[in-house]
């Protein structure tokens, strides 16, 4: 496929339009660009994201909101900066995550740098699961290929997408790269199989920054009230496995995942442990806040106020 017609299915993809365009475009996204030389996707993938950064559609202004959440003394130009490079940022995890199963094993791993890489290894060497929480930071598909890669298969869970095409491609895609994918809904209850996994020793990382069901924790984040699961903290404490936030940001060409400081759920419980991973998340936030790529309403203040109730009889 040339890169014109990569170009033209993709920009379809990071518009608005049908579930089943999207998914088209996806999927034509996934058969085209791993043919392409890096060079030549980057520099598709930066059109892209200039062209969606000009048009500063619903999603680009969520992201230019989120981010001036988390660096507030921003001015107005400087914020429009931080949200250009955060859409490049965007558009890069989605060029890597698509050239991501042709890439040589040996350059996805020598790509990347770890920082206190002992908070993971320690416990799973010694046979004790780890449940780590990431934000949608970096590339945390490449971070869970770099895992798989050397040593500590995944075990996660994924949001069952819409239409079903578009996440039996994600789970291919994600299967491809050494992951054992569970979805959240509409299927077996991942929780259980989840906890046997990590009983048994494995590595189940999970996505955390996000929120918005009753059964959510509230946490404050970069400052402002927020809402993460519960999930990775109730884990963690109901199979006695380290709880491990997660962060990843790039650096130049490479992708630098940073271990943070293990969160003890059994002595501060589920609602402050989730805390810690939100001050774990703000930290990297703030230092990278270009490759945060949330594009939703995840901040209290943001979200619809709720309906009124109607008076009773």
């Amino acid at each position: 496929m040339s890169p014109h017609p990569v170009l033209a299915t993709l920009e379809r993809a990071f518009a608005s339009g049908t579930e089943q365009a999207v998914a088209a475009a996806y999927v034509a996204g996934w058969r085209g660009v791993g043919r392409l030389s890096e060079d030549h996707a980057r520099a598709l993938f930066d059109r892209i994201a200039a062209r969606m950064h000009a048009r500063h559609g619903t999603s680009v202004h969520r992201l230019r909101a989120n981010l001036a959440r988390v660096r507030p003394e921003l001015d107005h130009d400087a914020l429009d900066e931080l949200t250009r490079e955060g859409v490049h940022s965007y558009l890069r995890y989605w060029c890597e995550s698509f050239r991501l199963p042709s890439w040589p094993t040996d350059d996805l791993v020598a790509r990347v740098t770890t920082v206190h890489e002992e908070r993971l290894r320690t416990p799973y060497d010694a046979g004790r699961g780890v449940v780590a929480a990431l934000p949608h930071q970096g590339n945390w598909d490449w971070a869970g290929a770099w895992a798989c890669a050397t040593g500590a298969p995944v075990m996660t869970v994924a949001e069952r997408l819409r239409p079903e095409r578009l996440y039996d491609e994600f789970v291919a895609f994600r299967s491809s790269l050494g992951m054992t994918i569970l979805p959240l809904t509409g299927g077996e209850p991942p929780l259980p199989r989840l906890a046997e996994h990590v009983r048994a020793g494995g590595f189940a990382p999970l996505l955390a920054d996000r929120d918005l069901s009753r059964s959510a924790v509230d946490v404050t984040l970069c400052g402002h009230a927020a809402r993460m699961p519960r999930g990775p903290a109730a884990l963690a404490l109901e199979t006695g496995a380290a709880l491990v936030p997660i962060t990843t940001a790039y650096r130049g060409d490479r992708l630098q995942i940073t271990f943070h400081q293990e969160v003890d759920v059994a002595a501060l419980g589920v609602e402050t442990a989730t805390q810690r991973v939100a001050d774990a998340f703000t930290d990297a936030l703030v230092a990278d806040p270009a490759d945060w790529h949330m594009m939703q309403r995840v901040f209290v203040d943001d979200l619809p106020a709720p309906e009124p109730r109607g008076e009773s009889a």
